[in-house]
């Protein structure tokens, strides 16, 4: 399963330099002409950015623009907590303030400096292109009916096929077609499993989806049980190499006496040797497994990361214990919250009983002696090993089905997101980088009896953030996203005309009102950068092209008065086919930190 391109958006497209054109114009300021879709050499770009932006960037000039990486500041590092607050019927409540929230970090009362409340309705799509003089545009009534169907909603299915059993698989597999029942014309389903071995990409066709489901079977990377001399689980190794419980670590030593020494008690020593050994190895494997799980499950997060809108992650499997990797969990949770990634978990093995004797296809080899020990130790592996998925769902604001058979409702519930969630920040005070674990705890004001779910935790960092790393991937889960955000006032406009049948130029145009950017005075000039970032996304959310630039304005006091009533507009253009595209544009301001995020579709008749 590919990963999404990495930003910055020099390596996400290949980008020929914006052609930068300074025009005072009546109505305002147009700045800047870029191309997209086209190899060139870095040298290339040099040679060709050259000339645009000469008259520009001299020393006197107000306005100068270019391409660049994101350099801009970085907010404080907050802490996203997603809240979904149920009352008794289960039933989400939905009018709800930041005042009616408390929120505690390792007992400590925190300052919630963000709250905003999310829907689905609130990752729609307008309908913005204008057809250039004389080209054809589609009617109003196909261009509502084609944007209808633009993605809004991604939902990601991932299997865990690293710990499937055969009969998990058939059960899922056959449950999981029941999801194409509660799809919607801009909903996106991909198909992904953990060991890598299944793949397919996000789309609305059936057909597709079907075929991906059919490869679902249990494929374990680092084989079978091991059935081995002496006999040892992964549950009963975490007990004797991670905690140290002698119990665990003699009921394995007299297997070993059994099975290695035919009984002889003289042989205690080398068998319990033997027993660490078979332990350290159960646990290593048992590990593997825990680690590929998590790089899937990773993999699959970045993925659903880079498609631009509401975002739904369904993880089937029947469990597993983290063991060694505590905090694999919280950091799955953390990534995912970032990304506005709701993730539903569903127990593969349904309304299931412990399974006291082990498989019947491929029973244990236990010593009549340690017979009622290891079933023990398989009884509480089961129930242990499902409390991962309540996790990785409480802490994103999702549902944990189990304990039940009707899978198939429980896929279409889990297709869809809360009607409506909160998301609450706040900003560690003097927080220590020692990567110490902080519990978090929320809670309501008025004391109702409604169930709060949200994430139990996070780590502290061991070492500071990298400003310019932080500011990348700000600006990029911004631009991946549909969220429209309003801390500057922009509108967002766009054109096209086509070249020929196959051909056209795609031109993405944005109005800022310059009241409401904060500038800085230094030397009688009015200092403020803007960077502006482009994304288009085809019919399936795939990234096409896109482009950034940087606006730079060292502006006099009458050019702050003149634009501040006509503000200013930034135009791109981008080379597309003919088809339905997302465009989705980002703007920051440097000296307020300030963004405003707009989405626009874009219909071009073929």
């Amino acid at each position: 399963m590919g990963g999404p391109p990495q930003y910055s958006l020099a390596r996400r497209v290949s980008c020929l330099p914006f052609l930068l054109l300074l025009l005072l114009l009546p109505c305002g300021m147009l700045l800047g002409q870029s191309s997209a879709g086209q190899e060139n050499p870095p040298q290339s770009r040099a040679t060709q950015a050259a000339p645009a932006q000469t008259p520009a960037s001299s020393e006197n000039a107000e306005v100068s623009s270019h391409d660049t990486p994101t350099t801009f500041k970085v907010r404080v590092n907050l802490v996203l907590v997603r809240v979904v607050v149920r009352d008794a019927l289960g039933k989400v409540v939905g009018n709800l303030g930041k005042e009616d929230f408390q929120l505690f970090d390792s007992g400590k009362p925190q300052v919630i400096s963000a709250f905003s409340i999310e829907t689905p309705e609130s990752h729609s799509a307008v309908t913005v292109t204008q057809a250039s003089a004389g080209e054809p545009e589609a009617s109003p009534e196909s261009a509502a009916k084609i944007a209808a169907g633009l993605p809004q909603r991604f939902v990601a299915i991932l299997f865990d096929d690293e710990h499937f059993s055969m009969e998990d698989s058939v059960y899922v597999r056959s449950s999981a077609t029941r999801l194409f029942d509660s799809l919607a014309a801009s909903d996106r389903v991909g198909v992904y499993t953990t060991s890598g071995q299944v793949s397919q990409e996000f789309t609305n066709n059936r057909e597709l989806i079907g075929r991906a489901l059919l490869e679902i079977v249990p494929r374990a990377s680092f084989g079978g049980p091991d059935h081995g001399c002496p006999e040892i689980g992964y549950y009963q190794a975490d007990l004797i190499e991670v905690k140290r419980d002698t119990q665990a670590l003699g009921v394995a030593t007299e297997d070993a006496v059994q099975c290695a020494f035919q009984g002889n008690r003289n042989m205690i020593a080398q068998a319990q040797s033997l027993a660490e050994s078979a332990a350290a190895n159960a646990l290593a494997a048992g590990d593997s497994h825990t680690e590929l799980t998590y790089r899937r499950f990773e993999e699959a997060i970045r993925r659903l990361a880079s498609m631009p809108g509401q975002r739904i992650m369904i993880f089937v499997s029947p469990g597993f214990i983290p063991s060694t990797y505590t905090a694999g969990p919280t950091d799955l949770i953390d990534r995912a919250t970032r990304a506005n990634i709701v993730i539903n978990a569903m127990d593969a093995r349904g309304l299931y009983a412990p399974d006291v004797l082990g498989d019947i296809a491929d029973p244990p080899h236990d010593s009549f002696r340690t017979r009622g020990f290891k079933a023990s130790y398989r009884v509480l592996a089961q129930n242990v090993q499902s409390e991962v998925l309540g996790e990785l769902a409480d802490g994103t604001g999702g549902t944990f089905f189990h304990n039940r058979n009707d899978l198939d409702e429980g896929f279409r519930q889990a297709g869809a997101a809360p009607p409506i969630s909160y998301l609450l920040a706040f900003s560690p005070q003097n927080l220590k980088l020692d990567g110490r674990f902080h519990l978090l705890k929320v809670t309501l004001t008025n004391k109702q009896k409604y169930s709060v779910q949200a994430r139990r935790g996070y780590y502290a960092p061991r070492t500071a953030p990298d400003p310019s790393e932080t500011a990348k991937r700000e600006i990029e889960e911004a631009l991946f996203s549909q969220d429209e955000i309003r801390d500057l006032p922009a509108e967002l406009h766009t054109q096209f005309f086509k070249k020929d049948e196959a051909e056209a130029r795609l031109a993405v145009l944005t109005h800022l009102d310059l009241k409401g950017i904060r500038f800085r005075k230094v030397e009688g000039r009015n200092r403020d950068d803007l960077t502006l970032a482009t994304a288009i996304f085809d019919e399936n959310g795939k990234f096409v092209t896109g482009g950034e630039k940087v606006v730079e304005m060292r502006l006099l006091d009458t050019t702050v008065a003149r634009l501040g009533r006509s503000g200013i507009t930034v135009k791109s253009s981008f080379d597309v086919k003919p088809g339905t595209y997302l465009v989705r544009q980002v703007v920051r301001d440097s000296e307020g930190s300030q963004m405003a995020a707009r989405n626009g579709a874009v219909i071009i008749p073929y």
